[in-house]
């Protein structure tokens, strides 16, 4: 277990390289002993951090919910982060040239809520019911931790991921907004592009076979921490395709075929 002192220096850490967007080393090479729950306590702290300078939380992201995203970093649940106000972007907003440091592109369903969610025990169902509606989304995903040691190699793990707030750092929702019981979201497809070229491609059923299973996850677990989704959130359920690199001057384009389309422009 980490020591509170550790706890908050990997924190401070963690906030001054999102403000200089120079990156931070990998906790996992400083702290081999680091666990999951020491992780979330240091991603606890940093949004504490950001609390008290004025930012406002309003949503939840979901990572890791794809077995190929589980496989690569050994691990067999997903994990979370907490979407702030300064992290939503318009649909075909410009992205500044000097906002992210490394950013990637994820497509997603975003689940609006009208109802508070509070495990234990949420299931599916629980989940739908507690839906205003879902919408195509897009996350942008950056890095303030390394992705790599330059030295050993050694590439982030999971406890890197989580402390960085599960790498998140910027959503757009846009397209189509619909009822959850009028569609079926496994089938709910994407074709994400970049600059006019098909990057990848996706289906909903990637996200644990239903992104509501996301959502009731997250609420359970929250549930182990005394917190809960709070009715007006946004609750990003998980990509179905994989990252794709964000470059200076690329176009992202996401066609959710009769749901919509979503986008932004990285200056």
């Amino acid at each position: 277990m980490l020591t509170s002192n550790d706890i908050e220096q990997a924190a401070l850490n963690l906030d001054e390289a999102e403000r200089t967007r120079v990156q931070t080393g990998l906790l996992s090479l400083k702290h081999p002993e680091m666990t999951m729950d020491d992780a979330y306590a240091v991603q606890s702290a940093w949004v504490k951090k950001k609390i008290a300078r004025g930012r406002k939380p309003i949503g939840w992201k979901i990572g890791l919910t794809s077995k190929a995203m589980q496989y690569a970093l050994n691990i067999d649940i997903p994990d979370s982060g907490v979407l702030f106000d300064d992290m939503m972007f318009e649909d075909g907003a410009t992205v500044p040239a000097d906002r992210f440091i490394q950013p990637r592109i994820e497509a997603e369903i975003a689940f609006v809520m009208k109802a508070p969610l509070k495990g234990p025990g949420i299931s599916i169902f629980d989940v739908l019911n507690a839906t205003d509606y879902v919408t195509p989304a897009l996350e942008i995903l950056d890095t303030r931790i390394l992705r790599v040691d330059p030295e050993t190699k050694k590439a982030r793990t999971i406890v890197d991921t989580i402390s960085d707030n599960a790498a998140n750092a910027g959503i757009v929702t846009g397209g189509r907004a619909v009822r959850p019981d009028e569609i079926d979201m496994r089938w709910m497809g994407v074709i994400v592009s970049r600059n006019a070229e098909v990057e990848e491609t996706g289906l909903g059923a990637g996200v644990l076979n239903q992104p509501a299973r996301g959502v009731a996850w997250l609420a359970n677990r929250l549930a182990h921490y005394g917190d809960g989704i709070e009715a007006g959130q946004i609750v990003l359920a998980g990509s179905f395709i994989r990252p794709i690199e964000a470059r200076h001057g690329d176009t992202i384009h996401a066609d959710f075929g009769p749901y919509g389309s979503v986008g932004l422009y990285f200056a």
